[in-house]
């Protein structure tokens, strides 16, 4: 038996809301998001710092990547574990490969204590793709080929192209590249946002369509790809004082962008 037509599903939706959401961040703009990126993310600063103390911008960019994937069930904050990590491979560059760096440095973690042996094994996985990247072909992600970054880390971890560490992956490789390669390239509007629980209980605000999907088409209402805009909505929605800091400090439209948690 074949189908004739396609069945829509109807997503129970806050118009309303959903409209100032889209309004406020037609306000913020690309701009805003780039701000909070450079000037508010202290994931930002640890990875210009590890830049500086390694000195060769192919190890840092593949040490990024690598990190990304196991930046998940994390026993602390995000920034104080993307700080742990910019301070140990900055006084420990790896001198074998990086699996074998991260055998030495996750069992330590302060701030990555979970799941351990599941992170060392998918960075085991990922081992061999990093072992064929040079800093030409990252160059090439950089400047062309975001999606297909997503897509060959997807490929070699076997996880969906829209799983949250892929995208994430993504999103940190995209701010070590402004940093190697010296120029802002915006996300790609086809990389989805990370479907963490604070993106997905934000969105139940606004309706029960999946996250990913919604956030999908946000962007295309706002013309502010899904990776940006998590990272307006990340200091709204519950970033520590330090954070809220450099946002009143850095941004000019901080208000607007805190506006966003009263939605």
């Amino acid at each position: 038996m074949t189908l004739d037509r396609f069945i829509k599903v109807k997503y129970r939706e806050n118009a309303e809301k959903v409209e100032l959401l889209v309004n406020h961040l037609k306000k913020l703009g690309l701009d805003c998001a780039r701000t909070i990126e450079e000037r508010v993310d202290l994931q930002f600063d640890a990875l210009r710092n590890l830049r500086e103390n390694l000195g060769d911008d192919e190890l840092f960019i593949k040490l990024v990547l690598a990190n990304s994937i196991v930046s998940y069930q994390l026993s602390g904050k995000g920034e104080d574990w993307w700080w742990e990590f910019s301070r140990y491979f900055s006084a420990n560059p790896p001198e074998g490969s990086i699996a074998e760096a991260y055998a030495r440095f996750l069992p330590a973690s302060r701030t990555n204590r979970r799941l351990v042996a599941g992170k060392l094994k998918r960075l085991e996985k990922l081992q061999p793709f990093l072992d064929g990247l040079d800093l030409e072909t990252l160059r090439g992600y950089y400047f062309e080929g975001m999606e297909s970054l997503r897509n060959d880390l997807a490929r070699v971890l076997g996880s969906k192209r829209s799983a949250k560490t892929v995208v994430f992956a993504v999103k940190m490789f995209g701010y070590a590249g402004r940093m190697a390669f010296k120029e802002f390239v915006p996300y790609p509007m086809s990389i989805e946002i990370p479907d963490d629980v604070r993106i997905n209980a934000y969105t139940k605000r606004f309706t029960n369509e999946p996250p990913v999907s919604f956030w999908a088409r946000v962007a295309d209402q706002t013309g502010i790809p899904p990776l940006h805009i998590d990272s307006i909505l990340w200091p709204a929605l519950g970033g520590k004082g330090e954070v809220m800091r450099r946002l009143r400090e850095g941004c000019d439209k901080a208000e607007l962008v805190l506006e966003l948690a009263a939605l």
